[in-house]
């Protein structure tokens, strides 16, 4: 069956989208120089984070990337997945973070897992739960086990009808039972060598607002409704990109949204920002700030791809910044690896 949502917009219109939707003087920019602190800057580099391709199992409502089964056409090519392997040697990252898509669905994850782990890097595999079902990975979660990676996880809320509205109906019982798999090979049990994070996003416009609260009554709900455990609770914003954006335009609430985001702007999460620290690579070898940023189409500036780039060139390069910047300083932050604030 087709798609009946209407094409997204090109990443340069959804950028003028988002420039439109606040007045110059509320812009991010704006917000940034009106603070008594340095802008941000590259620091570390700490993540060297590749998106694999958009293909996924799985089309998602919020999904920033557009991911889905349509995608397989975007899929990282074996030459810049040597590049990638060649670059961790280079730059020395102490994490390599797997992502897409679903990033299990490349014929080289494996690869790029065995690599990084011969060079010492923890590595995180950004998982959407429900492609650890399908027959061809059954195997899967063993290997990770073994290759002790970390799987974030993406669960919604801890409840079947709010994440099956946002994911897909069937998308709870399928989360749950990739969790039963995950909790018999070691996952969920306190092992810093086989760690689960499930990873929340609000619905809607809300602001994500997780506390040491909610992860206990998370690991409470998730162990009395369907006996399964994770090690750690953390939140993403739903950010104004792509699928997301799209609906808030069919909804008319663009601006109400980045005015959201814009009024919750809070200086203590810049700090803490993951462009400070993080370098995303596209499957064609471009290279950015962000995942963000990659999929609004502005890659790092100065040039450069993942075959050349060097640690001086980066740290020399000034964050690119925009509108949905708002979206990771808003109330606690937000980031890949949750809150920054």
């Amino acid at each position: 069956m087709s798609d009946p949502r209407p094409s997204l917009l090109e990443p340069q219109a959804q950028r003028e989208l988002l420039t439109a939707a606040l007045p110059a003087e509320l812009s991010f920019e704006r917000s940034l120089a009106g603070q008594a602190a340095a802008v941000p800057e590259h620091d570390r580099l700490r993540v060297l984070q590749l998106n694999l391709g958009k293909l996924c199992n799985m089309q998602c409502s919020h999904c920033h990337v557009d991911a889905g089964p349509h995608q397989g056409h975007t899929q990282m090519g074996d030459a810049v997945v040597d590049a990638c392997i060649t670059a961790i040697e280079r730059l020395r990252p102490a994490v390599l973070d797997l992502t897409g898509g679903a990033p299990e669905l490349h014929p080289r994850f494996r690869d790029l897992i065995r690599a990084a782990r011969q060079r010492g890097c923890h590595v995180i595999d950004r998982c959407n739960l429900t492609v650890l079902l399908l027959p061809a990975l059954s195997d899967l979660v063993g290997f990770l086990a073994e290759h002790q990676v970390e799987v974030v996880a993406s669960l919604p809320q801890p409840e079947e009808t709010s994440t099956d509205a946002q994911r897909g109906d069937g998308t709870w019982e399928a989360s749950i039972e990739a969790l039963r798999r995950l909790n018999a090979n070691g996952y969920g049990q306190g092992q810093s060598e086989r760690q689960l994070t499930l990873m929340s996003n609000p619905c809607g416009t809300q602001l994500q607002q997780l506390t040491a609260c909610d992860e206990v009554r998370w690991k409470r709900k998730l162990e009395e409704k369907a006996g399964v455990q994770f090690d750690r609770l953390i939140g993403l914003n739903n950010m104004p990109i792509a699928r997301f954006l799209q609906q808030l335009q069919a909804d008319g609430h663009v601006n109400c949204y980045l005015k959201l985001l814009q009024g919750a702007f809070n200086p203590g999460a810049l700090a803490g920002l993951m462009c400070r620290d993080t370098l995303s690579v596209a499957a064609d070898g471009s290279i950015y700030d962000c995942d963000f940023n990659q999929m609004l189409d502005l890659p790092l500036s100065g040039g450069a791809d993942i075959r050349s780039i060097d640690l001086e060139h980066w740290k020399a390069q000034p964050i690119r910044w925009g509108n949905h910047c708002f979206g990771c300083t808003a109330g606690q932050g937000s980031s890949c690896a949750g809150a920054t604030a």
